[in-house]
């Protein structure tokens, strides 16, 4: 192999290894993958485990939330999704669904879920075992706002309060309020 011909497979090398960083970035609308496991940690999330009208024939409590992967607003909204699969753990349904596969189709069915997206994102509805919304908001709405909801339609008190803590500009988590405070 000529001196020439090194270098050049050298020179090739070389840029077939540079790896270029990953721009993930939580206040941009950046596609960067999937919002749950990114930045939430939780990629248990999606798919979602039960549809609307799944939901709906056991009389359950559905949380439908709307959202996109490249909205910087749905990745904050991210852990408070997040937040409440820990709450409510299997007491609800929580279906977050991102909105491409919905643009463009027409809804006429309360049993659908895209009967309820407005066309804006975040969203997060929440409808109880009988069909009745109980909460329809757009934007980051608090945790407490829908963990009240979610207890008038199960009946049952809030399991426990929690906060959204970020740890870093791509991970946030929820963490339950005391869990660092010493045993007694």
């Amino acid at each position: 192999m000529t001196h020439l011909q090194r270098a050049f497979l050298s020179l090739c090398l070389s840029i077939f290894f540079i790896v270029l960083p990953v721009q993930a970035a939580r206040d941009t609308d950046s596609y960067d993958g999937n919002i749950f496991p990114i930045y939430t940690g939780n990629g248990s999330m999606v798919p979602p485990s039960s549809t609307l009208s799944e939901s709906l024939n056991k009389k359950r409590t559905s949380v439908i939330a709307f959202y996109l992967d490249d909205s910087s607003d749905s990745k904050a909204f991210a852990p408070i999704l997040s937040g409440l699969k820990l709450v409510w753990g299997n007491a609800i349904d929580i279906i977050p669904l991102t909105t491409d596969e919905l643009q463009g189709k027409e809804y006429n069915e309360p049993r659908d879920e895209g009967f309820y997206w407005h066309g804006n994102i975040p969203q997060i509805v929440v409808i109880d075992s009988d069909g009745n919304v109980l909460l329809d908001e757009e934007g980051l709405v608090n945790i407490e706002t829908v963990n009240e909801s979610i207890s008038r339609s199960t009946g049952l008190d809030i399991p426990f309060n929690i906060s959204i803590k970020s740890f870093n500009e791509y991970n946030s988590e929820p963490s339950k309020e005391g869990y660092t405070d010493p045993r007694k």
